[in-house]
């Protein structure tokens, strides 16, 4: 019985490297990736996903309207496709994550999603929100914080190298943009700055 999987981390947390690793696994051996990012991603190119250690492939862009479910049975019809992975999950719709999830149902196939839980200001993601409620398997990718302990909250960081604590959902950056922190150094760094706690 093929699963819907949430496989989440922070900022840095190697998401995208395993999601990339877990394609190469399938492809090695002579099996067919529907290999998807949302069309919001625009880090690495319209179609490039590129982790941090340097592992890259290309990606069918997934705009917000898309039909999954739809674009799925459209390429069934052209090949057979063995696995559905997708990178940058929390950029979905609900709506596309429960297309996922009767794909899943449907066809009998595992799906794997990689993302963020949720965003700068500790709030999840839509996308993330759904895959929560109705994934099959959840884990937790884990990355450290500068202080050794787990880090749980991706931190924004303005041009001034000041905690941002409002602000749009979406804002697309790497290492110069986020860093991943416990939530204790996270409201450390907050009240440091502005005297008020983070909550």
């Amino acid at each position: 019985m093929a699963k819907l999987y949430f496989k989440y981390g922070t900022m840095g947390s190697s998401k995208t490297a395993q999601a990339l690793i877990t394609k190469f696994n399938y492809e090695e051996r002579k099996m067919n990736v529907l290999f998807l990012k949302p069309s919001v991603d625009t880090r690495d190119g319209k179609t490039m996903v590129r982790s941090r250690v340097g592992l890259l492939a290309t990606a069918t862009v997934v705009p917000h309207e898309m039909n999954i479910y739809k674009l799925f049975s459209e390429r069934t019809k052209l090949s057979q496709i063995d696995v559905i992975i997708v990178d940058e999950c929390q950029f979905l719709s609900e709506k596309q994550v429960d297309e996922l999830g009767q794909i899943v149902l449907d066809f009998d196939i595992p799906v794997l999603c990689f993302g963020l839980r949720t965003d700068f200001q500790t709030k999840m993601f839509p996308g993330s929100k759904r895959l929560f409620e109705i994934a099959d398997s959840i884990s937790e990718i884990k990355y450290i914080c500068q202080c050794g302990q787990k880090a749980s909250v991706n931190v924004r960081f303005d041009g001034n190298g000041r905690v941002m604590t409002e602000g749009e959902q979406v804002y697309l950056g790497g290492n110069e943009s986020y860093v991943a922190m416990c939530r204790k150094c996270f409201q450390n760094i907050v009240k440091e700055q502005t005297g008020k706690d983070s909550n």
